[in-house]
């Protein structure tokens, strides 16, 4: 299953993914997040579980199933340029900030910001045509809820 999404990830020229692969990819770039400091906290987890909630109307038990597919594809998917890639061709230009407030809800789930998870969402919403400046702003508004 994963071996056949990231050949059509990595393709020179990707279709658009469905719903399906839409979600898996979103929630495989939170795991990349919550990784990126080289710790997976339980509690960055349990956020991508209630991102992945409330964005897609799943159950707990779904959310769940759906992060840990999502642990397993990222740990297998290419670099971050070409992951971020499949995303951006799945989701409209208006939504993508929504992707980078996900982001930073991931980020600020262990209390803790740290370089390298600055570095993946600095590459993430770059990729995704989202500017430093809103990228900033999601984060503000991120923190705010908080």
């Amino acid at each position: 299953m994963f071996a056949d999404f990231l050949k059509r990830l990595t393709a020179p020229a990707p279709d658009t993914l469905n719903t399906t692969d839409a979600r898996l990819a979103l929630t495989a770039l939170l795991v990349r997040i919550a990784r990126a400091d080289g710790v997976f906290d339980p509690t960055e987890a349990a956020r991508i579980e209630r991102i992945v909630t409330g964005r897609y109307d799943l159950s707990p038990f779904e959310a769940t199933a759906l992060r840990k597919e999502a642990e397993t594809l990222e740990a297998e998917a290419p670099d971050t340029v070409r992951f971020t890639r499949a995303i951006k061709d799945a989701v409209p230009l208006d939504a993508r900030i929504e992707v980078i407030e996900a982001m930073w809800q991931v980020v600020q789930a262990d209390g803790e910001r740290d370089a390298e998870e600055d570095s993946v969402i600095r590459l993430a919403a770059n990729l995704l045509g989202i500017s430093d400046r809103d990228s900033a702003l999601a984060r503000q508004r991120m923190a705010a809820q908080a």
